[in-house]
């Protein structure tokens, strides 16, 4: 069976950043970027718990959701099976310095978040008990100051 693509990926060697996981054409004209938010180094940190990387998913996806730009162009926002970080696809033929700024504005966002967090009531999410706030604007704020706001070329590169 052949591997699909983001099993091909070297995590031995690959570092947090932003990455583009693939792109797809659908429709025949319009291309889909799937970028990899890697917020941890693979097998090397321990990964994100279940609860803070959950507040993310929501607080991530409602900051998209709701942006005047970038709103018409997510697709999709969510969190990686393995708790290394977060997958987010947008609408375009992008690179990871197209996205820089808004996934910065995001982080920006989540780190600073207060009140309740949007979606986390029974009626609205299926685990709305497994949320972290405070490890949430944690990790977001780790990842925001120590990638974002100074990433380097290695860091948006998959490793050979």
């Amino acid at each position: 069976m052949k591997k699909i693509a983001s099993f091909t990926v070297n995590h031995l060697d690959l570092l947090r950043g932003v990455y583009v996981s693939r792109k797809d054409v659908v429709a025949g004209e319009h291309v889909l970027t799937t970028f990899d938010i890697r917020m941890k180094r693979p097998n090397l940190e321990p990964v994100i718990n279940n609860g803070e990387l959950h507040a993310i998913e929501h607080l991530g996806a409602t900051f998209l959701r709701n942006h005047k730009i970038w709103d018409e162009k997510t697709v999709y926002f969510g969190p990686m099976g393995c708790r290394t970080g977060v997958y987010v696809i947008f609408k375009g033929d992008l690179s990871p310095v197209d996205v820089i700024p808004i996934l910065s504005e995001m982080f920006q966002f989540i780190s600073s978040f207060e009140g309740e967090i949007p979606g986390a009531t029974a009626r609205d999410c299926g685990n709305y008990l497994d949320m972290n706030l405070p490890m949430a604007k944690f990790e977001a704020k780790k990842f925001l100051e120590e990638i974002l706001l100074n990433i380097k070329e290695e860091n948006m590169i998959y490793p050979k």
